[in-house]
C-alpha cells in the first residue's frame, strides 16, 4: 500500500473504532447506577457500597476507550518495526496505579477514588504517549467515519475475537469480582489490589515479548517459513520461562512485604494486608501461565486464526467457573484467585497443544539443560528472598521508607543472585538467541 492508502485506512479504522467505543462508553456511564447489579450483586443490600461501585464505574469505564485506541496505535507502530514504545506502554498503568496509591489516597475521603482516577489517568496517558511516535512516522491523521473503506471491515472482524482471546483473564477476574461481592466485606478490594500487582510483571515482560514477536510471526507466516516461525515461538517461550518463574516466586514468597510496602497506609489495616497476601500468592501461582498465554496467542493471530483462541478462551472460562464454585467455599476470596490461576494453566496448555499439533511450535534443542539452569537459579533466588525477608510481621511495624528501602535491597540482591547463578551454571546471552526477526 502507498502512504496515502495507509493514512486513509488508519483514519477510517480509528474513526469507526473510536465512534463505537465512544457510544459503548457513553452507554456505560448512563447505566453506571445499575451496572453493579450485574457485576457485584452481592453489594445490593448495602446502598452506600452500591453507590460507591457506581461512582467507581463512571471513573474507570473510559479506560476501555483509551486502552482500545492504545492497542490500535500500538499495532501501527509494530507494523513499522517500532516495538519499544508499545512494549513499554503497559508499564504506565502500573506506574499510575502505584502513584495513585502512594500519593493520591490522601486527597479523597474514600481511598478507592484515588485508585479509580489512577486507572483513568493510565488509560489517557498510555494513548497520548504513543501519538508523538506515530506522528514521527507521518501517520498521525484525523479520524474519519468510513466503515465501507477497503480493509476496515476485515480488520474489525479480526480484532473482535483477538481482543476476547487475550482478555479471558480479565473476564475471569470480573467473574471473581461478582462472586467476591457475596463474600466477606473487602474481598473485592483484596482481589483487585492483588491482581494489579500480579499484572506488573505481566505488563513489563509478557506483553512486551508478545508485542515484539507478533509482527515477526506474521512475516514468517506470509513467507511460509514454518521453521523460523517455530524458532521465534520457542525463543519467546524460553524468555517467559526465564522471566516468569522468578517473578512468580517473588510474588509468592514476598507477598506480605510487597503488599505492605505498596498498600499499607491510610485505611488499609494489617488484616487487609493478610488477606491481600493470600490472594496475591494464589495469583502468583498462575503468573507463569498468564505470561505464557501472551506469547502463545500471537502464534494464532499471526496466521489470522482468531477463532481457536476464542474457543479455548471460552473453555477456560467454563473451567474457571467450575473451580470458582469448588474453591470459594474452603478458601473464600483466595479460592477465586486460585481458580483463575488454574484455569490460566488450562488455557496455556490448550494453546500450546494446538500449536504443537499443527507443527507451528516445535521445541528446539537444549531445552532440558536450559530448564535445569533456570530451576537452579530459582532455588538460589528462593533462599535469598526467604532469609532476607525475615519475619513478615516486622513489615507491618516498619515505616513506609524503611519498607521501601529494604524491599529495594531484597529485589536488587535477588536479581543479582539469579543472573549470577545462571552465568555460573553456563547460561550465556548467546544461548537465548534463536528467534528470527
Amino acid at each position: 500500500r502507498s502512504v496515502a492508502e495507509v493514512k486513509l485506512l488508519i483514519a477510517s479504522v480509528s474513526g469507526v473504532l473510536g465512534l463505537v467505543l465512544f457510544l459503548v462508553t457513553a452507554l456505560a456511564l448512563l447505566l453506571a447506577p445499575w451496572l453493579p447489579y450485574v457485576f457485584a450483586p452481592g453489594f445490593s443490600g448495602d446502598e452506600a457500597k452500591f453507590a460507591l461501585t457506581g461512582d467507581l464505574l463512571r471513573i474507570t469505564f473510559p479506560y476501555l476507550l483509551f486502552i482500545s485506541l492504545t492497542a490500535f496505535a500500538g499495532s501501527i507502530l509494530n507494523a513499522y518495526g517500532r516495538f519499544a514504545v508499545p512494549a513499554f506502554t503497559p508499564v504506565l498503568l502500573n506506574i499510575c496505579l502505584i502513584f495513585s496509591t502512594l500519593v493520591m489516597t490522601s486527597w479523597f475521603v474514600e481511598p478507592l477514588y484515588a485508585l479509580a482516577w489512577g486507572v483513568f489517568m493510565a488509560g489517557a496517558l498510555q494513548f497520548l504517549f504513543q501519538l508523538p511516535f506515530i506522528a514521527r512516522l507521518g501517520l498521525l491523521v484525523r479520524p474519519t467515519f468510513q466503515p465501507k473503506q477497503e480493509g476496515v471491515g476485515r480488520i474489525l472482524r479480526l480484532m473482535g475475537p483477538a481482543l476476547f482471546g487475550v482478555s479471558v483473564s480479565q473476564i475471569n477476574l470480573l467473574l471473581d469480582t461478582l462472586l467476591a461481592s457475596f463474600l466477606e466485606p473487602g474481598s473485592v478490594s483484596w482481589l483487585y489490589y492483588s491482581d494489579r500487582l500480579n499484572n506488573l510483571p505481566l505488563g513489563i515482560f509478557a506483553i512486551a515479548i508478545g508485542v515484539v514477536i507478533l509482527p515477526a510471526l506474521s512475516k514468517k507466516h506470509a513467507e511460509d517459513n514454518s521453521e523460523h516461525f517455530a524458532q521465534t515461538l520457542d525463543w519467546a517461550t524460553r524468555m517467559i520461562f526465564l522471566l516468569a518463574l522468578p517473578a512468580a516466586l517473588a510474588l509468592v514468597v514476598l507477598a506480605t512485604p510487597l503488599m505492605a510496602t505498596i498498600f499499607f497506609h491510610g485505611e488499609i489495616t494489617p488484616y487487609d494486608i493478610g488477606k491481600m497476601t493470600l490472594s496475591l500468592q494464589a495469583y502468583g501461582i498462575g503468573l507463569f501461565a498468564f505470561m505464557l498465554i501472551k506469547v502463545l496467542a500471537p502464534g494464532y493471530y499471526a496466521r489470522q486464526d482468531t477463532k481457536t483462541p476464542v474457543k479455548i478462551g471460552i473453555q477456560a472460562m467454563v473451567v474457571n467457573m467450575v473451580l470458582n464454585l469448588a474453591l470459594v467455599g474452603p478458601f473464600q476470596h483466595a479460592g477465586l484467585a486460585l481458580a483463575t490461576s488454574l484455569s490460566a494453566f488450562f488455557n496455556a496448555y490448550m494453546l500450546y497443544r494446538g500449536l504443537k499439533a499443527t507443527g507451528h511450535y516445535k521445541a528446539q534443542s537444549g531445552w532440558l539443560a536450559f530448564a535445569i539452569k533456570v530451576l537452579i537459579a530459582n532455588a538460589a533466588l528462593f533462599v535469598v528472598m526467604y532469609f532476607m525477608m525475615g519475619d513478615a510481621q516486622q513489615w507491618l511495624e516498619w515505616g513506609t521508607w524503611q519498607r521501601i528501602g529494604w524491599m529495594s535491597v531484597i529485589v536488587g540482591a535477588g536479581v543479582a543472585v539469579y543472573f549470577v547463578t545462571l552465568v555460573v551454571f553456563g547460561l550465556r546471552p548467546r544461548h537465548l538467541k534463536g528467534a528470527r526477526f
